[in-house]
């Protein structure tokens, strides 16, 4: 058995409850794949959407309605090493994709102010523009079950509101375009474990500002999301059920004991029709 199929049984055996099925889940759950759907697997070198383009080529092998996958990987700057990385763990896994040149990390470089939200939104950008040219509908990207919280608990301590990062939505900017998130259900801890269990080495962010720690497990520097991270161990001291909870809290919202809410970019306020209700 060559390494690949190796890999491929890992997924389909010792992890199956773990990654696959919570993979399977979240697709018919968030309804992310439809029928004649050309969807790019966007790969940027890391455990997490590695592992997502090796769920989807499982899932190309039994799905029960025609749709296609491409997989993508986009440059914007990889130093050599990294680079390298990232092509020797595509052959590794079996996977041929469509790899494109971008500048994104020198145009943030010298960037002071939230040098990753804008480095995020760059590579988003051209990542829909890239997968429009290849005839594509959606974007997959690899955001897990542990983003979703933190993201969550990021936006209530440093944003003062109370969102979440979607499983699905459709594009502002580009027309017809969607972007999904399959691995929404997946826990990080298993993407390690799966990662240790098959010996593979990937890279994380590799920008200039974390070259450093290119090979950790989103376990060091100083981030937001790694505060977030801590902040969510302690709390799981307290009670094992703090991660469901967080994750459940943006699914059982009751506007009539919010004070205002937003919606299509209009605010609505609870005493707009307060009196209304005597």
């Amino acid at each position: 058995m060559v390494r690949y199929e190796a890999i491929e049984k890992s997924i389909k055996k010792k992890f199956r409850h773990s990654i696959w099925c919570r993979f399977t889940k979240t697709i018919n759950e968030y309804q992310l794949v439809n029928k004649d759907d050309k969807i790019a697997v966007c790969i940027s070198g890391g455990k997490d959407s590695m592992l997502m383009a090796k769920l989807f080529q499982e899932l190309k092998k039994h799905n029960k309605f025609n749709f296609e996958v491409v997989f993508l990987v986009m440059d914007p700057g990889y130093n050599p090493i990294n680079k390298q990385r990232i092509l020797n763990n595509l052959k590794t896994l079996n996977i041929e994709a469509t790899i494109f040149e971008t500048q994104i990390f020198e145009s943030v470089a010298d960037i002071d102010k939230s040098p990753c939200y804008l480095c995020a939104r760059m590579r988003r950008g051209h990542l829909y523009r890239k997968a429009q040219e290849l005839g594509c509908n959606k974007i997959a990207l690899g955001h897990h079950y542990d983003d979703v919280i933190e993201t969550i608990l990021m936006g209530m301590l440093y944003g003062g509101q109370i969102q979440t990062m979607m499983p699905k939505l459709r594009s502002n900017n580009f027309e017809n375009m969607e972007l999904i998130r399959p691995m929404y259900l997946v826990r990080e801890e298993a993407i390690i474990h799966w990662k240790h269990h098959n010996d593979l080495e990937f890279i994380q962010c590799a920008c200039r500002f974390t070259e450093n720690c290119t090979m950790c497990d989103n376990l060091g520097g100083g981030s937001k999301r790694q505060e977030m991270k801590t902040l969510i161990k302690k709390f799981k001291n307290t009670s094992p059920y703090i991660e469901a909870n967080i994750f459940k809290c943006v699914e059982n919202v009751n506007l009539k004991t919010i004070i205002a809410y937003k919606k299509d970019g209009k605010k609505h306020h609870f005493l707009d029709d307060y009196d209304l209700k005597e």
